[in-house]
């Protein structure tokens, strides 16, 4: 009889509790008041939960279907303030190695397709319900940075130049907009990411110029625009870049089809990467 996972259930209530209360600190619900009012938190907790949730069951499922050991998801939960979603994000630990390249890119690659395909309806979903403001509001507020997706998103569903309004998310469109930015961060190919993954599986140990280049890329984007990106260019350098390990046979090639996919997965990453995420406007 398998135990209960109660660690992971555990986890999970812990973080979709913190990312309800995100929710309605965006709902612009005051602490004093949030005992009364925290369900208008649920519209972007239980959006981003379920993308969450849908990313990290692409690993787990696809890595059970290729016979790969592998723990159920860890939800993390962080504090609704300073960090504005509520949690650190959800990971699954591999308990065998995959055993070929194919299978490493299969259980790499599912994640972020599986969120991606999640975080674009609720993308679109939540534009059509949002609203575009008169004037810009008085007080300081972060704003969120359109990638190229995000961008075209909105041209295509509300009609208008994200550049030139200003717009209140509703949110699941908030909640959709940070599954595709967690997207992008899974898909930087280096390391232990799902882009590391990817590339790997791809291109085996021919890829070490890469987390070079990535690192110098980070640290200009950091330098230019968010710093968030610095801290992310001495995390890779830190943990990340520390190399890849092999599949039980890396000597099977992954195959044309699969070699198609991994340039999608690739373009994706091209499409929800957003140079500058957080801005301060006075």
């Amino acid at each position: 009889m398998r135990r209960l996972p109660i660690l992971h259930i555990l986890l999970f209530f812990a973080t979709l509790a913190t990312t309800t209360i995100a929710g309605a600190l965006h709902a612009e619900v005051p602490f004093e008041e949030m005992r009364a009012h925290w369900s208008a938190g649920l519209p972007f907790s239980i959006s981003l939960m379920t993308i969450l949730l849908a990313h990290e069951m692409g690993h787990y499922l696809t890595a059970r279907v290729h016979g790969v050991r592998a723990t159920l998801p860890f939800f993390l939960p962080a504090p609704p303030v300073p960090f504005l979603i509520g949690t650190f994000g959800a990971f699954i630990r591999l308990r065998s190695l995959p055993p070929s390249r194919r299978a490493l890119f299969d259980v790499g690659a599912a994640g972020p397709w599986a969120g991606f395909v999640v975080a674009l309806v609720a993308t679109a979903i939540g534009l059509a319900h949002s609203t575009v403001l008169a004037a810009r509001p008085e007080r300081e507020l972060v704003e969120l940075g359109d990638s190229l997706l995000t961008a075209a998103l909105t041209r295509l569903v509300l009609g208008i130049d994200p550049s030139t309004v200003t717009l209140r998310l509703h949110p699941i469109a908030l909640a959709g907009w940070f599954g595709l930015f967690v997207t992008s961060v899974n898909l930087l190919p280096v390391g232990q990411l799902d882009g590391g993954h990817v590339l790997y599986a791809a291109a085996g140990r021919a890829t070490v110029f890469v987390p070079a280049v990535l690192i110098a890329s980070l640290v200009w984007l950091g330098w230019k625009g968010w710093p968030g990106w610095l801290l992310w260019a001495v995390i890779i350098t830190a943990f990340l870049a520390l190399g890849h390990p092999p599949t039980e046979d890396d000597r099977r090639p992954l195959g044309s089809g699969r070699l198609l996919a991994t340039a999608a997965t690739f373009v994706i990453f091209v499409l929800t990467f957003v140079a500058e995420p957080f801005k301060f406007v006075p």
